[in-house]
């Protein structure tokens, strides 16, 4: 039955509580909304906050009943909107994992009310898919009109005066990325099949561009010159505090698990032995005199492995998981980029591990086995 796919079966719940990952603006409505009510601060052209609604929304404000959901520097989120607030694009570059498209969806969700345009870039992707399309059943029935355009991301939020977030840009190749130079330039996009006035499409107040890059793949399609002086550049930097990133782990996992359907939350002990580990393998060589791993061990990594361990516990044993768990859950992290990060992972299991102090740190060792070969 046509249609029958996107239906949602009878006396189900909303496609908000069903969706895996709501977007940030479903995620914190609530917070917005209030947000929205108290702001009287000056607001850009085509904001919906000001800058210092948004920057509360991002970093939190206790007194505010605002909560804290990007760990990283204020000035950076400081820096990064009133790049926005200009005629600049924003681009976010860093290690993978460290949160960039997390504060991206923030921001767009604060400024524009939806997080939704967004471009995933890499390397099939077309100008198409960033500018427009056409329905071809109408294009040949009845020409080139606005009725068969089909609108992508750029051009919407050019009509709409929304930000558009351009993930891994430099993973397009560069003939793609070179599209946006007229539109962050002129802001206006033209669409040559249109005659007359319908052929011109200029951005309305509240358009940029949030772009972000990893710096493992910057190299593959380096930006041009030209495309680099239509951005600001943040760089976004792993957490460097041992207990920052332990609770931002601890509370990413326990949401994680409690939407798998995990009854306990994650054990904090185990928690610190996975974060520690993870800062010691992405850290500089310790005893064993091995080189970084070229697996990009990042937080978000580490909230990844947490979830599986409390998956593994508790759907295999009704139970907790435990540093055992985690053994068993870092061979599909580490082994992602060589194979060589496999065997550098061992010997930190088997000759760092031993001096760590502690009974989950015993336990990670005795467990070293359960490490794939």
């Amino acid at each position: 039955m046509p249609g029958a796919v996107l239906t949602p079966p009878a006396g189900a719940a909303g496609p908000d509580e069903q969706a895996q990952r709501p977007p940030a603006e479903v995620r914190h409505a609530a917070e917005l909304a209030a947000l929205r009510a108290a702001d009287d601060d000056p607001r850009p052209p085509g904001w919906q906050l000001s800058l210092r609604a948004v920057r509360r929304f991002v970093v939190g404000d206790e007194q505010a009943g605002v909560s804290r959901k990007f760990v990283g520097n204020p000035s950076l989120v400081e820096r990064a909107l009133v790049s926005l607030a200009t005629d600049r694009g924003l681009m976010l570059v860093g290690e993978p994992g460290t949160a960039k498209s997390l504060l991206s969806e923030l921001i767009a969700a604060a400024v524009s009310g939806s997080s939704a345009l967004t471009v995933q870039g890499g390397a099939a992707t077309t100008e198409d898919q960033i500018k427009y399309s056409w329905n071809y059943a109408l294009l040949v029935s009845a020409g080139p009109s606005p009725r068969s355009l089909v609108p992508a991301p750029m051009l919407r939020g050019m009509a709409e005066g929304r930000v558009v977030r351009f993930e891994e840009i430099t993973r397009c190749p560069l003939e793609v990325q070179d599209c946006l130079l007229s539109l962050l330039s002129d802001r206006v996009m033209a669409i040559p099949e249109l005659d007359g006035p319908r052929g011109l499409v200029f951005a309305r107040q509240g358009f940029n561009v949030i772009a972000t890059a990893n710096t493992r793949d910057r190299g593959v399609n380096e930006m041009s010159a030209a495309l680099k002086r239509r951005f600001n550049f943040e760089t976004v930097f792993p957490i460097p505090d041992f207990d920052t990133e332990l609770a931002l782990v601890e509370a990413e996992a326990t949401a994680l698990l409690r939407k798998s359907g995990v009854e306990p939350p994650p054990r904090r002990d185990v928690l610190e032995v996975l974060v520690g580990t993870f800062r010691e393998l992405r850290a500089s060589p310790g005893q064993t005199g091995d080189a970084r791993m070229s697996t990009v061990m990042s937080t978000a990594e580490a909230v990844s492995v947490a979830h599986a361990v409390g998956v593994r516990g508790w759907f295999l044993r009704g139970e907790q998981g435990s540093a055992a768990d985690v053994v068993a859950s870092l061979a599909g992290t580490a082994a992602k980029d060589s194979p060589e990060d496999l065997a550098r992972l061992r010997r930190f299991l088997e000759q760092e591990v031993p001096r760590r102090g502690g009974g989950q740190w015993r336990e990670l060792y005795a467990a070293r086995h359960l490490l794939a070969e």
